[in-house]
């Protein structure tokens, strides 16, 4: 099955498995969506990455390790921003902190996959993927 848009795929596939409480949740292997895993696991919102090949497959897939507090997910809320059919480009000094600085902003630059924090620290901005807190 193909998809128009695969972040928010991704995000819908984290949201729902947030929902029903799952431990790990597969999504499908990307060089783009194995960075954004990587920054939610460097930022401290999901435990674990890792790249799998389920049996009777030949195609990989990232397994997503989720992380809880108790039982409340550390994720509370997921936001696409930047969408196919209308773009949101940010400069450095635009990329305000999400929810007081209490979230964090994913951002595509030139530098590669940064969360907003480090975006602005080296002064490059970008294309706003999502928000997450």
């Amino acid at each position: 099955m193909t998809t128009h848009d695969p972040i928010s795929d991704m995000i819908t596939r984290l949201r729902n498995a947030l929902r029903v409480n799952k431990a790990t949740v597969l999504v499908p292997m990307s060089k783009e969506r194995l960075a954004i895993a990587n920054l939610l696991k460097d930022q401290g919102y999901i435990k674990n990455v890792a790249t799998v090949t389920p049996e009777g497959t030949k195609f990989p897939m990232i397994e997503v390790t989720l992380k809880y507090a108790g039982r409340t997910p550390v994720i509370r809320g997921l936001r696409r921003v930047s969408k196919p059919g209308q773009r949101i480009y940010q400069a450095s000094k635009d990329l305000k902190p999400v929810l007081g600085g209490v979230g964090t902003a994913v951002v595509s630059t030139s530098k590669g996959l940064m969360s907003d924090h480090d975006a602005r620290t080296a002064g490059v901005g970008g294309e706003v993927l999502f928000k997450v807190w």
